[in-house]
């Protein structure tokens, strides 16, 4: 890495990386980049992790790992405020699927040591493809609610979306609420915005569980992970006004974006090896 000048009085602080004030500044830019397009359709992970990958290559991976949950969860979290205060209430799906998935997450912490990569990748990789294919197949797909289960059924399909997008969330990470939102338009009917709303409600929670852990080993780089979280507060509170005033068209687009670039990242790792 070029020899920048430290980071100010902020070099000096517990948590905050040796590196010039130039690479905390284009953090920062990625986290508040990062919170507007989760906030709007999820994926904030594709911009964000790979900046820190890129920017503190001497930081064992799970400081990075800790550092982004730590930073994305204020995005994810107020943007979950305000879709709750401007979407219609729906507290039995949010209680259903925030628990399911807090359990999927904590099972594929848990599972993530045993699962390799080299097999895990590709499978995600074709679930990716089929994610976008289908999507645009289906020009009308998340533009109108369709439940097409109800009650208890209409429940336990909501446990199952949560409990599997939380597995992916504890083994992976990147790319969560990407795959909360289509599995809640593709599965269970909504229309993009109300399913990006639910998304980013299990998604705070699947994050600050994560937190919690990295916490308890002392894995985030605190001082960076809170600087770049208020920027990623920003930018989610700012793509959660902008997807509830542009409508479910608009996040389908940007949806059909984010998917794009995720599976290019994957297809990368494959090939990468």
């Amino acid at each position: 890495m070029i020899d920048l000048p430290t980071a100010g009085v902020l070099a000096g602080l517990p948590g905050m990386p040796d590196v010039g004030w130039q690479v905390v500044a284009l953090l920062v830019l990625a986290a508040l980049v990062a919170g507007w397009v989760d906030a709007v359709v999820g994926g904030g992970g594709l911009v964000q992790l790979p900046a820190l990958l890129l920017a503190l290559p001497t930081a064992t991976p799970v400081q990075v790992l800790a550092t982004n949950k730590l930073s994305g969860v204020w995005g994810t979290t107020v943007a979950a405020v305000t879709y709750a205060r401007r979407l219609p209430r729906r507290p039995r799906a949010v209680g259903v699927l925030t628990v399911s998935a807090a359990a999927g997450s904590a099972l594929g912490a848990a599972l993530a040591a045993f699962v390799p990569s080299e097999v895990f990748t590709p499978l995600v990789l074709v679930l990716v493809v089929v994610i976008g294919v289908v999507t645009v197949a289906r020009p009308q797909l998340g533009l109108v609610e369709r439940h097409r289960v109800r009650s208890v059924s209409f429940a336990a399909l909501l446990a199952g979306i949560g409990i599997g997008v939380g597995v992916w969330d504890g083994i992976f990470g990147p790319g969560t609420g990407t795959l909360f939102v289509f599995a809640l338009v593709g599965l269970a009917g909504y229309q993009f915005l109300d399913a990006t709303g639910l998304a980013r409600i299990a998604n705070a929670v699947t994050n600050l569980a994560a937190i919690a852990v990295f916490a308890v080993q002392g894995a985030p780089l605190w001082t960076l992970g809170l600087l770049m979280g208020a920027a990623n507060l920003l930018g989610g509170w700012l793509g959660a006004r902008t997807a509830i005033a542009r409508g479910s068209r608009f996040v389908r687009v940007v949806f059909l974006v984010v998917v794009g670039l995720l599976a290019a990242r994957l297809a990368w790792e494959v090939v990468a090896g």
